[in-house]
């Protein structure tokens, strides 16, 4: 699911106007998806599973095998340019799906005491929600007592983020993950907060790993070894956010955040290639011809709101695109695809599986 979705989502930074344009369609974004997706179904899992013909893992976060000692107080600065002080990570509210994929990696998921609707994995699923929709609810929040906060620059409402603060509970911000580079940095500063820098290390050295071995499977023969591009270049690869019960199409470009897996899977991200500077914009017949994806990328529950592939092939300009006329669309799980965190290793190699081989559905 798109993150504040959980995976939160990037804010252009052209200053002040690019920076409030690119909230506002990022909030329209995640209001969207939490309204069009389930806080823990696992059927879009189920739907990649059919068309790769594997198994798909289950939803659940893998903790660090041992349980890390917390060494507070930690002084940390927020990305709103507050100095946090925590004394206690003993009642833990992540307002994202993304930062309790981390604070549970870590091993303090016992410590959560509520989560994000976008927190979809399996150990958080018994858990209170304190969103309404893409908004937090800070009444629900100061009714656990949490003893920290943790949020991204795109969490909202405002006033909401300014009441937990008020009220005396340490909150930390952090900037939304974007890209692959973003994933180390970010769980540092998690751990950092919650006062296990050392965990924070050894997760990420896990991560990194497991994200290199991941990328061993990328064709370095220029794709002639999978179904790639023609004549064995990479494959051009759209990102297509879909809601079809709300009528909205976009085609991501550069700083969607698709963007770096897509490279990553030894992929061209055709919106970012065909010149779209913007993170998203609206689907068109003209814009699709001119990316001209060999695959389309989209969230499980996206390809679901339009009625499956056969949908997808009907949108305007689709059907006519390589990819269209192929049939070939790569569907990784909402929850995951731009979380860049833990888990980011299996999106990395559902990815590469799809664009390079795996079955058409």
């Amino acid at each position: 699911m798109l993150q504040r979705q959980s995976a939160g989502p990037p804010v252009a930074t052209p200053r002040r106007t690019g920076v409030r344009a690119a909230l506002l369609t990022w909030l329209t974004l995640i209001a969207l998806a939490l309204t069009g997706c389930g806080s823990s179904d696992s059927s879009s899992s189920t739907t990649a599973a059919k068309k790769t013909d594997k198994a798909p893992a289950a939803d659940r976060i893998e903790p660090l095998p041992d349980t890390p000692k917390a060494q507070l107080p930690a002084t940390v600065r927020s990305a709103d340019g507050h100095d946090v002080t925590v004394r206690s990570a003993d009642r833990i509210v992540p307002l994202t799906g993304a930062l309790s994929e981390i604070v549970f990696s870590l091993g303090l998921g016992e410590r959560v005491v509520a989560r994000d609707v976008t927190a979809t994995f399996e150990q958080a699923a018994k858990l209170p929600v304190v969103t309404r929709a893409h908004d937090v609810s800070a009444e629900s929040v100061l009714s656990l007592k949490p003893t920290l906060v943790l949020a991204e620059t795109t969490t909202g409402p405002a006033e909401a983020v300014d009441q937990i603060r008020a009220a005396g509970i340490p909150l930390v911000v952090l900037d939304p993950a974007r890209k692959l580079a973003d994933i180390g940095p970010r769980t540092a500063k998690v751990a950092a907060a919650l006062g296990v820098r050392g965990a924070g290390d050894e997760l990420n050295r896990r991560t990194q790993q497991r994200l290199e071995k991941a990328a061993e499977a990328v064709p370095h023969d220029g794709g002639k070894s999978g179904k790639s591009g023609k004549d064995g270049r990479k494959p051009r690869v759209a990102f297509l956010y879909l809601r079809g019960s709300a009528s909205v199409y976009l085609l991501g470009g550069a700083g969607s955040g698709a963007d770096s897996l897509i490279e990553a899977a030894g992929g061209v991200d055709a919106g970012k290639e065909s010149g779209l500077k913007k993170d998203f914009t609206p689907l068109t017949s003209e814009a699709l011809a001119k990316a001209a994806p060999d695959v389309i990328l989209v969230m499980s529950k996206g390809l679901a709101s339009v009625g499956g592939v056969d949908g997808l092939v009907k949108i305007p300009g689709v059907g006519q695109t390589p990819a269209g006329l192929d049939r070939r669309v790569a569907s990784v799980d909402d929850g995951v695809l731009l979380n860049f965190g833990p888990r980011t290793d299996t999106v990395l190699a559902s990815l590469i599986e799809q664009i390079h081989g795996g079955k058409r559905p």
